[in-house]
């Protein structure tokens, strides 16, 4: 479907978990209007969206119904029901089906879940009409339900506010699928050309154990209180941290972190990683001096984020010393060298912030930290 129209994209199921995000992502996009079909909405409303859409995401179900009947009400029979109003209004209008792989289990929910499948296989073999279905795995991420239909919400939910969490069997695999990579799938599709009949896939699919998913959610609660962060930058990980983090009550989006202070000014470590050091900061009165030491090994980046101030080294061998004059004016960093003695001294008139990386995390029994004068 070409993006430089303007175009109206059908979205039933808006309020579930995917259809909120499916409805932001769209929203984002200047050419776009979506109509919404909701829970409680008649066949009729329905009916008239269907004739102004150029295209139709079908992301209504039922997979926790008070009544086993509402699986087939609403996850076959309302698929044929909009069907049946493609047909009648006579154009080719392209339509997603997001289905489960649960279709392949011999449970009400997969029955009814192949079953709309089947409508649709049907209605495209009779009519031509462009389709797409996707068997979705657990998904997960922002807005997901807890105690609904995601052990990952539920998990995040729970071990965000100190509550317990079940795990029956810790060696059972889960097949997970990340929601931003749903929605980019779905989108993608919506900007396709024309297309018969496909069999959807979404990527990447993840493969975690139960055990591990609670293990792994409960390490991004520690690392407030250890500082040690997560490899959060690629993968799964990544995926997971962002919802649990989403999972946060709003009195916990700020946490504190320790403050060691003497008459040199306060230092704070604020994160530290597994395998790329850690950051911190800390402050030096007018006047004062800090450092004096070397390293035999570890390396460390300074940046002062306010102030002027003095870096002094002196090479342990050759005796070789080099000044560096440093403020907040300019954005330059400083880098520590190993064998050579390095101290830091506020040369303004005001109290100098320092930004500091170190290439490890600082360990008390093996510091590689030697007291020596520049």
């Amino acid at each position: 479907m070409s993006m430089s129209n303007q175009r109206r994209i059908l979205v039933t199921g808006v309020a579930g978990f995917i259809g909120k995000n499916l409805l932001v992502r769209l929203g984002e996009q200047s050419n776009t209007e979506v109509l919404s079909f909701v829970r409680g909405d008649s066949d009729e409303l329905l009916t008239a969206m269907v004739a102004s859409a150029d295209a139709i995401v079908h992301l209504a179900g039922e997979n926790r119904p008070d009544d086993v009947a509402d699986f087939a009400r609403v996850n076959t029979e309302l698929t044929r029901t909009l069907c049946e109003s493609i047909r009648l209004n006579g154009r080719n209008i392209p339509l997603i089906l997001a289905s489960s792989t649960q279709a392949q289990c011999e449970n009400p929910y997969g029955i009814s879940k192949l079953a709309a499948e089947h409508i649709v296989e049907s209605f495209v073999a009779e009519t031509g009409n462009s389709a797409v279905i996707y068997r979705l795995p657990g998904v997960f991420g922002k807005w997901c339900k807890p105690y609904y239909n995601s052990v990952v919400a539920t998990f995040c939910h729970n071990i965000a506010r100190g509550l317990p969490i079940q795990v029956n069997d810790a060696s059972v695999t889960l097949q997970l699928a990340y929601i931003d990579d749903v929605v980019d799938e779905l989108l993608r599709v919506l900007d396709d050309s024309k297309f018969d009949l496909l069999r959807g896939k979404i990527n990447p699919i993840y493969d975690i154990s139960l055990g591990a998913l609670a293990e792994q959610i409960t390490a991004f609660k520690n690392c407030r209180t250890n500082l040690i962060s997560e490899r959060v930058g690629t993968g799964i990980v990544r995926a997971l941290y962002s919802t649990y983090i989403s999972y946060l009550p709003s009195e916990q989006f700020t946490y504190n972190l320790p403050q060691y202070g003497d008459e040199r000014g306060i230092f704070v470590e604020m994160l530290k990683t597994p395998d790329c050091g850690q950051f911190s900061f800390f402050t030096v009165h007018p006047g004062i001096t800090r450092g004096s030491h070397y390293h035999h090994s570890k390396t460390e980046k300074f940046l002062v984020v306010r102030g002027l101030a003095r870096m002094r080294f002196r090479h342990i061998i050759t005796g070789e010393i080099i000044d560096i004059t440093v403020s907040s004016d300019k954005s330059q960093v400083v880098d520590s060298i190993p064998g050579w003695v390095h101290d830091i001294t506020n040369i303004g008139d005001s109290e100098a912030i320092i930004m500091l990386w170190a290439n490890e995390i600082f360990d008390r029994q093996r510091p590689d930290c030697i007291p020596c004068e520049v």
